[in-house]
């Protein structure tokens, strides 16, 4: 992590993820999970604004103005710059959601570029809302498990 970067409680940042605040802001809710190898970036003097309860799959690319809460973002998906997610919107994996989209909240979207499929179901919400605990539960085992290597 670099520059101006702001994470709040709970988050899982894993191996490899990079968060650059180098000429710009971002913002990473509560409990939210960045998994291996994801990216956020946004443009010079923007803010890149994540929710709390989060999911960014390993290896996404975010460039982006907003994603809303208990989004999920899926592994290899590029949300790219000024696009905003909305609120549990599920964004497939390999997904490319498109410079200035829009998606509304409670929203599936998949392809290259993304399109809306369905809405987002209670069991969608229900399945994501337990493996989100998952990466809490890992936040409080890598802090009591780890040990200083000199």
């Amino acid at each position: 992590m670099i520059g101006d970067v702001v994470i709040q409680d709970g988050c899982f940042v894993g191996a490899g993820a990079i968060v650059r605040g180098d000429y710009s802001s971002i913002r990473i809710g509560a409990r939210t999970a960045l998994e291996e190898g994801c990216i956020i970036h946004c443009p010079p003097g923007e803010v890149c604004e994540i929710g709390n309860d989060v999911t960014l799959g390993h290896g996404a690319i975010i460039h982006c103005s907003k994603i809303g809460d208990f989004a999920v973002i899926g592994m290899g998906a590029i949300v790219s710059i000024h696009a905003v997610i909305g609120e549990w919107d599920m964004v497939g994996e390999g997904a490319v959601i498109v410079q200035g989209s829009s998606i509304p909240p409670r929203r599936v979207v998949v392809g290259n570029p993304a399109k809306i499929i369905k809405e987002t179901t209670e069991e969608q919400m229900r399945f994501w809302s337990e493996i989100k605990e998952i990466y809490v539960d890992l936040c409080s085992r890598y802090r009591e498990g780890l040990e200083r290597i000199e």
